[in-house]
């Protein structure tokens, strides 16, 4: 089977972390691609017309995509580890959600820097991508607490990329401050071999 990423996706490292997670890192070839809405570059667009990774192909049908399905699929196929059953598997789902809107927002700010014209930037819209962020962030340090210490699941995988991301991306905006019990949990989290070997390159 083959897994097109890139070695800075957060949303293809929730993959590779899962892959680690599950024993299934050799049962994969791994294609690294780029490209962006402007121009999709190495983009397997045959596989994913959208343009976007991470893509999964299995050889029995159409591939399979976005990263929460792909989770789901390598999950599915690994034995059901890491979505627990109801009723822990809808706040498991709800969390992955809630790191992937992480995510989609903060990638949204990485374009708007990157990929639209400075004259034509909005500095208004990007910190209302920042406030989704920081809003997510406080539930997850007010509420969500009790199910980041629990059995690990793609839930809390998908947090930790999306907090590293963060870190990646967007160190300047400091996500820790007035966040303790985040932060730690955190670094403890990101100390797993799963973390380590799926660091993306300096920014």
């Amino acid at each position: 089977m083959q897994l097109f990423c890139s070695p800075t996706t957060p949303f293809g490292r929730k993959v590779m972390v899962l892959l680690h997670e599950t024993g299934q890192t050799a049962d994969f070839e791994i294609f690294s691609v780029s490209g962006t809405p402007l121009d999709p570059g190495t983009m397997p667009l045959g596989d994913n017309p959208l343009g976007k990774i991470p893509a999964l192909v299995t050889g029995d049908g159409p591939a399979i995509f976005d990263s929460r399905v792909i989770c789901r699929y390598l999950d599915a196929r690994a034995g059901g580890r890491l979505y627990p059953e109801a009723p822990r598997l809808w706040r498991t789902l709800t969390l992955e959600a809630m790191a992937d809107g992480i995510l989609e927002a903060a990638l949204l700010m990485v374009y708007e820097a990157r990929l639209r014209p400075e004259e034509k930037r909005f500095a208004d819209w990007v910190e209302g991508q920042w406030g989704k962020i920081a809003r997510a962030l406080d539930a997850l340090e007010a509420r969500w607490t009790d199910h980041l210490a629990g059995p690990l699941d793609m839930g809390q995988v998908a947090a930790a990329c999306a907090l590293s991301y963060l870190d990646f991306r967007h160190g300047a905006r400091n996500w820790r401050e007035g966040r303790p019990n985040l932060a730690a949990w955190h670094e403890r989290f990101a100390a797993r071999d799963s973390m380590k070997a799926t660091e993306p390159p300096a920014a």
